[in-house]
């Protein structure tokens, strides 16, 4: 995929990995009571800072938390963009 945005300094954009829409047990989960998804994938990242050094890289399946990051849509698709500090753990 390329992408005509490079985020800034120590941010990372991640595009989120579809809701789930069925449980283990086989329910299925209506639209409206779906929770946000909380894992993504890297699909670009800035150059850091001299600070701090980056730690994910493009590919990277990351987790992070329920309300992080700023949404944003980019050419008909869902990402977030976020501080690599917001991110809890590469999967």
């Amino acid at each position: 995929m390329n992408l005509n945005i490079k985020p800034l300094s120590d941010r990372v954009l991640i595009e989120p990995m579809a809701a789930e829409t069925k449980t283990a047990s086989g329910i299925y989960i209506p639209d409206t009571a779906k929770e946000k998804p909380q894992k993504g994938t890297v699909v670009a990242v800035g150059n850091g800072t001299k600070e701090h050094t980056m730690t994910v890289k493009i590919g990277d399946t990351v987790l992070y938390g329920k309300y992080a990051g700023t949404e944003l849509k980019l050419e008909g698709v869902d990402y977030l963009i976020m501080r690599e500090d917001d991110i809890l753990a590469i999967v």
